[in-house]
């Protein structure tokens, strides 16, 4: 009898258990909802009154009450870019070094300095970008880009240090912590086969990086790379620090831009009239679902290449 009943404690302890880890994942699951929510109801009167011509008007003007997002999409998804390229040559290249040369003494520190990146606050980065790397860009870098490069549009004009290009690279060094580390693991899952096969056929160990591995772990590679993507075009307090805060459409990186976060953080306090905080509501849910594509995209990646590596193990 005591056994029964202690079988019969055990069982609703786990039943108890269950329901606990349940109830947890179900607030996970409301709060995400409760935030779509919160952003579809609170647009739906910019939605109805401008409707698609929001995403593509150029104007912002609260006094007029005119409100078109495509100057804070389009520095949104530029600085995005620029910091992706930026940080996937560096993260790339700091992972291949981290797993494929692991006889270098300065590895561990190099590593330890990658993740202290991820732990640095983002208004540090930003006190950074305005004292260090902006004047280090209008004195240096954007007029050597300007005298070797202005026969390109993206490079022309003046040079005013804050902009685009700053806060490209502001993003480039907080993602890269993001690609060097889902990239080393990436690469840590080609199967050792193909490594020691490739050096056995006499290749050197660049061409075992770039014949062996990288083949192999590209679609993880991409995946990091659009999961750093998402992180980059929500961030908000470093870049509005250097983007320059100007709500237009230029060519040149040089010129001052402005973000869909920035906006929103710059500007909610002042929405004086519902179609304006309509607006930046929209603005939000815009963003909300440019993240959720394309972190929904690279954690597709990923799982497919960890799948394909199990395989093929």
């Amino acid at each position: 009898m005591k056994s029964i009943w202690s079988a019969w404690s055990k069982n609703q302890l786990d039943r108890l258990f269950s329901s606990i880890l349940l109830t947890f994942c179900l607030v996970i699951i409301l709060i995400v909802g409760t935030i779509v929510y919160e952003l579809v109801s609170r647009s739906a009167l910019a939605i109805l009154h401008f409707g698609f011509h929001f995403l593509t008007g150029q104007v912002w003007d609260p006094v007029h009450q005119v409100f078109g997002a495509l100057p804070f999409i389009y520095g949104t998804v530029v600085s995005s870019v620029i910091g992706v390229i930026l940080a996937s040559i560096v993260g790339i290249a700091t992972a291949i070094l981290l797993t494929q040369y692991g006889s270098w003494r300065w590895l561990d520190l190099i590593s330890i300095l990658v993740e202290l990146l991820a732990a640095i606050p983002s208004v540090v980065y930003g006190l950074w970008g305005i004292f260090i790397l902006a004047p280090w860009l209008r004195q240096s870098v954007e007029p050597i880009l300007n005298r070797g490069l202005g026969f390109l549009p993206l490079f022309q004009g003046q040079g005013y240090g804050v902009g685009m290009l700053a806060a490209g690279i502001i993003l480039a060094v907080m993602i890269l912590p993001t690609i060097t580390a889902v990239v080393r693991d990436v690469m840590q899952a080609v199967p050792n086969e193909l490594k020691d096969g490739a050096l056995a056929l006499g290749a050197t160990k660049q061409e075992m990086v770039s014949l062996a591995i990288l083949p192999q772990a590209k679609r993880g590679i991409l995946g990091a790379i659009m999961l750093a993507l998402g992180r980059a075009l929500g961030e908000t307090m470093a870049v509005t620090m250097v983007i320059g805060n100007r709500p237009q459409i230029a060519a040149s990186l040089f010129a001052p831009g402005y973000s869909m976060a920035s906006v929103i953080a710059n500007e909610f306090t002042e929405a004086t009239s519902k179609l304006y905080e309509s607006s930046l509501y929209e603005i939000g849910l815009v963003l909300f679902l440019l993240t959720v594509v394309f972190y929904s995209l690279a954690r597709l990646l990923v799982w497919r290449i960890r799948l394909q590596m199990r395989v093929n193990a």
